[in-house]
């Protein structure tokens, strides 16, 4: 009875983590999209931490099934007008989250901070930009941006900044953006919208399916 009183509390509390004996209903992109385009950064040394990140074991896109659907019917949304989406992250399982958290704790590396942090102090990341607790592992969120495709080549349109650049810039209204890049923005923003995801303001890449399926649960299986 107290072990399930704990569990209660925490999920009251918002911090309600999943039974580690059960498996979360978890759907790769790819059985619903097979080419979909993947750059999943955190499986490889392609990210701000410059190593893959504990937890993911593959470059897999996996989401529950509500939020992997409405993925989907984006993609499927942008396409008839020359689109499709570029996926970063989906599910991230929380061992990569204590993961971040550790590194926000360790030395600067110079080539990190002049790629994804220039203008901020490593410390100021903690809090909006890099959380203790993720949407993420609540697998209904995703990281993504906009590819533009003409005679069946694609290439990322102009968003101001690149993916996971911890700064003002990035944000995803933020002043002395270009036209172009505004409209490139708000194009994906308006597309994420009509298939049911709601975009965090402070990251123009960073949208989470509106209502979540599970927003008391935190999920920490790998990615595999």
């Amino acid at each position: 009875m107290r072990a399930v009183l704990a569990v209660l509390l925490a999920c009251v509390a918002g911090a309600c983590a999943h039974d580690a004996t059960r498996t979360p209903d978890l759907v790769s992109i790819q059985a619903l999209v097979p080419d979909i385009d993947l750059d999943i950064r955190y499986a490889g040394r392609d990210n701000f931490t410059g190593a893959p990140v504990p937890g993911y074991d593959a470059p897999r896109c996996l989401l529950l099934r509500p939020a992997a659907e409405a993925l989907a019917r984006a993609d499927a949304a942008l396409r008839p007008q020359g689109y499709r989406l570029r996926i970063f992250d989906c599910y991230r399982p929380r061992r990569a989250v204590q993961a971040f958290m550790a590194w926000i704790d360790a030395p600067d590396d110079p080539t990190a901070k002049a790629t994804y942090y220039p203008n901020l102090d490593k410390r100021a990341l903690r809090g909006d930009y890099i959380a203790p607790t993720s949407g993420h592992s609540r697998a209904a969120t995703v990281d993504l941006t906009l590819l533009r495709c003409d005679a069946g080549a694609c290439g990322p349109l102009d968003m101001g900044t690149p993916f996971d650049f911890f700064d003002p810039a990035a944000n995803t209204d933020a002043p002395g953006l270009t036209g172009a890049q505004r409209a490139n923005r708000q194009r994906l923003v308006d597309a994420m919208r009509a298939a049911g995801f709601r975009n965090y303001p402070m990251e123009w890449w960073h949208f989470t399916l509106d209502p979540e399926p599970a927003p008391d649960v935190a999920y920490d299986v790998p990615v595999r």
